[in-house]
């Protein structure tokens, strides 16, 4: 058996920045331990998997330890695949069906658009000292919604700054955790990192369903439906975001990186 798989760097324009993210296209869906092992062996924060089907694609996501039901960066990747190989011509919108619902992305001036369910945090009234302390961090908010938790602090040197206690933060029962703040770099509206290690990943470098908590809670707080968001991981990314409705729009390009196969 011999599958092509792909890895992109997602959020970015430049190789070697931006999020990874392994893509297998498929022929026909696969058993969940196989495409387990596959993410476990690739060891990038997600691999998706792709099979065609009527009305667009199949597509799911894992993590080396875990299957997400929400990944907008190898959402992206998926979507860049699937144009740049000749499987949806430019003009075609991707359809994917998911665990999260229907998804979708086009091609919009050499940006890729997908359009993912808003997840906004809901505010939490008691105080979370341990997640306070495991960030190192002394919170202006704290929120959640159906994955993460949601902590904004009161700078952009703070988010930068935090060196997360990653296995108090393992503890946590939720995905992972968004640390935030208004931007102080120009060009940028709000600055982000993204915590996972219960999903098996420290930082994620670009993480896509964040910014479906992330353009809501902004949204409410600025009074505006569109920005510009950096993720201020290592690598970095950037994220347009415009909330619509229950919807919210998240832009960014891709490049890939590498092409194989794997080898029965």
């Amino acid at each position: 058996m011999q599958l092509p798989i792909y890895q992109v760097d997602a959020f970015t324009d430049t190789r070697f920045s931006g999020n990874p993210a392994a893509v297998c296209v498929l022929s026909e869906a696969l058993p969940d331990d196989w495409m387990q092992a596959v993410a476990r062996e690739m060891n990038l924060s997600e691999t998706a998997f792709v099979v065609r089907r009527e009305g667009g694609f199949d597509l799911r996501w894992f993590t080396p330890v875990t299957e997400v039901s929400l990944c907008g960066h190898a959402t992206l990747a998926s979507a860049h695949v699937l144009w740049e190989d000749g499987h949806l011509g430019p003009d075609e919108q991707a359809w994917f069906h998911t665990k999260s619902g229907p998804l979708s992305a086009r091609l919009l001036d050499g940006w890729i658009e997908l359009d993912f369910p808003a997840e906004p945090p809901t505010h939490l009234s008691e105080p979370l000292p341990d997640l306070s302390d495991a960030l190192g961090v002394t919170p202006r908010w704290i929120g959640r919604n159906r994955f993460d938790h949601l902590v904004e602090v009161e700078s952009e040197e703070v988010v930068r700054a935090s060196k997360p206690d990653f296995g108090r933060l393992r503890g946590l029962s939720d995905r992972g955790v968004i640390l935030t703040s208004l931007a102080s770099t120009a060009g940028y509206d709000f600055v982000s990192r993204f915590f996972a290690p219960r999903a098996g990943i420290d930082e994620d470098p670009v993480t896509g369903s964040a910014h479906c908590c992330l353009g809501p809670f902004w949204r409410d707080r600025l009074g505006q439906d569109r920005f510009v968001a950096y993720q201020a991981s290592a690598r970095g990314g950037v994220v347009n975001v415009r909330v619509a409705g229950a919807r919210v729009k998240l832009s960014g390009q891709a490049v890939t990186v590498l092409r194989g196969e794997f080898v029965d």
